[in-house]
């Protein structure tokens, strides 16, 4: 099970990139944005944008907080997918879809709690969560003798 919490810090890694490099030039937001959402999980609303500029501790606190549901997501889907005998492309098609359900999860479940997060809805961030699905599905799919 150490590889599917190693596969949802990779996943994460990637997820936070796309977000932050998507958000300004295809959103017109800033790239601090979506670390802030997070952040505002732990730290609450108040640390929100605007505006959306990068200060070290709330990013610390959206890092820590993203990477520790990273991980947990990764467990969950590593956990899921076990003792299921899944080609590598199943495995990442698994993923993706994973991906498409944290995103209605967190965007439309969860936004109940945090409602901040409906203002995310949006193409970007359900290419992030595929993204991120697909990444945890390939971790997973390479079964490596060395991490399990």
């Amino acid at each position: 099970m150490k590889n599917g919490i190693i596969a949802g810090l990779v996943a994460g890694l990637v997820f936070v990139i796309v977000e932050m490099l998507l958000v300004p030039t295809v959103g017109g937001g800033s790239a601090f944005g979506p670390p802030r959402m997070i952040a505002a999980i732990a730290m609450g609303p108040e640390v929100l944008p605007p505006p959306a500029t990068f200060e070290l501790p709330i990013f610390i606190v959206g890092m820590l907080v993203h990477f520790a549901l990273s991980a947990i997501l990764g467990l969950i889907f590593a956990l899921i997918t076990a003792r299921m005998k899944l080609s590598r492309a199943l495995l990442i098609a698994a993923g993706a879809v994973f991906g498409l359900i944290v995103y209605f999860v967190n965007f439309y479940g969860f936004t109940a709690v945090f409602p901040w997060f409906e203002m995310a809805r949006n193409p970007i961030s359900i290419f992030a969560h595929l993204v991120f699905g697909v990444v945890l599905g390939w971790w997973i799919s390479r079964k490596s003798t060395i991490l399990t």
